[in-house]
């Protein structure tokens, strides 16, 4: 299957970048291009492409508000934030909106191909960098956060460890890796975590995992010396 992406961004380099480096895939195609919000919302539910990839700030409409618009419609359209800040005001409501990921443009070729893959699979993709700083600031409340919800059905030992590595802000392919097994035995955990504790993506795992207690368990494990 071709991944077909609309990319929006008010500026044209940048458009440029991105459109190199996810041509550059046999699997992914640029459908369009739009260099502000209005035109972004059009040309998404015009073309329909599988995921588009957002700016935050463009004139006209702002990509978190075409990102609510879009994530979860009728359109069936997947949005990527990618953006140079990783503030709270843009990284909250994004994920809030149901956006399938929130990533840096400083992050690279390979986190951007990965989060456009993990987006038409259902998965999630956040900045490791900005996971880990938004959990620090979720865990940092301490002791006046209430206790962790308790699952609806609980979480077998496996689970457990797969929602710690989670919070810890790795991809399914890096805790595959950790845990020898496969990304797509990760991905099949990762849905069953997600129902049992009733939340829509991987940071709602993350944030039950750091109150839990499973991520300071998983961090504070010895490297295994086989690895």
């Amino acid at each position: 299957m071709t991944i077909r992406v609309l990319i929006a961004d008010d500026q044209e380099m940048v458009r440029r970048g991105l459109r190199r480096t996810l041509e550059s895939q046999p699997d992914i195609t640029v459908a369009g291009e739009a260099a502000d919000g209005v035109t972004a919302l059009a040309l998404a539910r015009e073309l329909r492409p599988d995921v588009a990839l957002l700016d935050v700030r463009m004139p006209g409409l702002d990509g978190l508000e075409v990102t609510r618009r879009l994530a979860g419609g009728p359109e069936g359209v997947r949005v990527v934030v990618v953006t140079t800040f990783d503030l709270d005001e843009y990284v909250y409501p994004a994920l809030r909106h149901g956006a399938s990921g929130f990533l840096l443009k400083r992050s690279g070729p390979a986190l951007l191909v990965e989060a456009v893959r993990a987006a038409v699979a259902g998965d999630q993709l956040v900045s490791p960098s900005v996971t880990v700083r938004l959990l620090r600031e979720v865990t940092g409340a301490g002791r006046g956060r209430p206790a962790p919800a308790t699952p609806g059905e609980p979480l077998t030992e496996r689970e457990t460890e797969i929602a710690g590595h989670v919070a810890l802000g790795k991809t399914n392919a890096e805790i595959a890796r950790e845990l020898f097994i496969s990304a797509g035995t990760v991905k099949t955990h990762v849905a069953a975590i997600q129902r049992k504790l009733g939340v829509r993506n991987r940071v709602g795992i993350a944030v039950w995992a750091w109150d839990a207690g499973c991520a300071a368990t998983v961090a504070a494990a010895p490297e295994d010396p086989a690895r």
